[in-house]
């Protein structure tokens, strides 16, 4: 980047907040995908007004810029492809209001989901959301995504929990989008439209979240199950009874081998899937709502179903979950991991389907996630030094993709599309609605300096 270019991007933000050594600014360079692109500078705004006048001179001068949270994501979104700058907005972290009156929150970009959390409880309330990196990733980067977690099943994704948002576009405009309030129908929702599109369109720079009272009681359940279709068919079973539980997770025979070492939790030896169950609501009714739960989760497959009974229980089952990413990292630092989801009853043939490709194509496997959304997260594991193997994991994922489709899923559940799975994209979206969606960019950001070659593939 050209010196005078620099130095008047330094006059914006301050010096103390513009890096341009290679060195430096590598480390914003790479998300959890590993993908990696090196950045010409990253600047960390500390406001609105601050990256008011980022984005209006980058539009200026048709620079690139990607906006970047704590880089957690998976699928390269946060990678600046076409160098330009990097936004980190792990500077502006203030919880601007809370309001417990009205079940509202306010926040910049920068504050973690767990600064959310703790400063909603503080006042009986929480924010649903909750990824597995909920310690350090922020809440920009969970809107961007549309990133939920476990909860999501009960309680939504955070489309559903945020009311409204703070934005600038490509081309430099303020925009503010959404309501104060939980009903609102005027004009269009651009509050959704944002959510989810991984900062192609505008960069968000305020929340206003919306949140939920913290429950009363919580019972925390582990189902074993003979074999996986099993387990997928009770999944089924309890998402059709009138009890929606707080959390249902989803864990292969595979995987509890592979964390077994990773574990403070009694794992069980043999199984061929195991769910972790959550229910919550009410001390009063907390018992009936287990039970009928329970007697969903019941089918001829199930080896045991057990209660966690004390915090310490709950807590070894819940870091065994949070545990499996990492740990399938270590066993196979290069995998595939994909976030795929499907309609919930369509689960016992997604995973029988999994099985037999993992067969074809000799590509072992494993598959964990939110079974109460459909939603998988399906890991395949391989030597990228072996050539046949790539060969072969590539010829497996393209199989995957089209088997979600046929079951009438989607390729991304949470983790979004970034550069990983752009290429796919034209399979779910027709010809005619992407070219809508590339009119919808335009208009955003007419110069496409907003995370350019991520999401929408270009135009054939």
């Amino acid at each position: 980047m050209r010196a005078e270019l620099l130095a008047a991007l330094r006059t914006i933000v301050g010096n103390e907040n513009l890096l341009h050594d290679p060195a430096d600014c590598w480390p914003y360079g790479y998300d959890n995908s590993r993908r990696e692109a090196l950045p010409e500078a990253v600047l960390f705004p500390q406001d609105h007004a601050q990256t008011l006048k980022v984005i209006q001179f980058c539009n200026r001068h048709k620079i690139a810029v990607t906006a970047r949270g704590k880089g957690t994501g998976t699928t390269g979104a946060t990678v600046p492809l076409f160098g330009g700058v990097v936004l980190s907005f792990e500077r502006m972290r203030e919880i601007i209001k809370v309001d417990p009156a009205n079940r509202v929150m306010v926040v910049a970009p920068g504050v973690t989901n767990q600064e959310v959390q703790k400063a909603a409880g503080e006042h009986g309330f929480f924010w649903p959301p909750d990824p597995t990196s909920a310690a350090v990733c922020t809440i920009g980067g969970n809107l961007a995504h549309n990133s939920s977690g476990p909860r999501a099943v009960k309680y939504g994704t955070p489309r559903e929990n945020t009311l409204g948002l703070r934005a600038i576009t490509g081309d430099g405009r303020e925009i503010r989008c959404g309501v104060y309030t939980t009903k609102g129908v005027v004009g269009y929702d651009l509050t959704r439209l944002l959510i989810g599109s991984e900062g192609t369109l505008a960069i968000i720079t305020e929340a206003t979240l919306k949140l939920t009272p913290l429950p009363e009681a919580k019972r925390t359940l582990q189902a074993v199950y003979t074999t996986i279709d099993d387990a997928a068919k009770a999944v089924s079973a309890i998402m059709a009874q009138a009890v929606v539980p707080c959390a249902l997770e989803f864990i292969d025979g595979t995987a509890i081998e592979m964390i077994r070492h990773y574990s403070k939790s009694d794992l069980p030896t043999g199984a061929g899937a195991m769910l972790m169950i959550e229910v919550d609501g009410l001390s009063a009714s907390l018992d009936e709502a287990v039970k009928k739960v329970s007697d969903a989760a019941r089918n001829n497959g199930l080896i045991e179903l057990t209660a966690a009974t004390t915090q310490a229980e709950i807590q070894a089952l819940w870091n065994t979950r949070k545990a499996l990413s990492p740990a399938l990292r270590n066993v196979a630092p290069k995998k595939i991991n994909e976030d795929i989801v499907v309609p919930v009853s369509r689960l016992p043939e997604l995973t029988r389907e999994l099985q037999r490709l993992s067969k074809q194509y000799n590509i072992p496997i494993v598959n964990f996630g939110h079974a109460g959304n459909g939603n998988l997260h399906t890991n395949l594991l391989l030597d990228p030094d072996d050539p046949q193997q790539m060969k072969d994991a590539e010829q497996c994922l393209d199989a995957v993709f089209d088997l979600v489709l046929k079951l009438n899923g989607t390729i991304s559940g949470e983790h979004g599309v970034g550069i990983a799975k752009r290429e796919f994209v034209g399979r779910e979206i027709d010809q005619v609605t992407l070219g809508l969606m590339r009119q919808i960019k335009h208009q955003f950001d007419p110069n496409g300096i907003l995370n350019a070659g991520k999401t929408i593939p270009d135009a054939e």
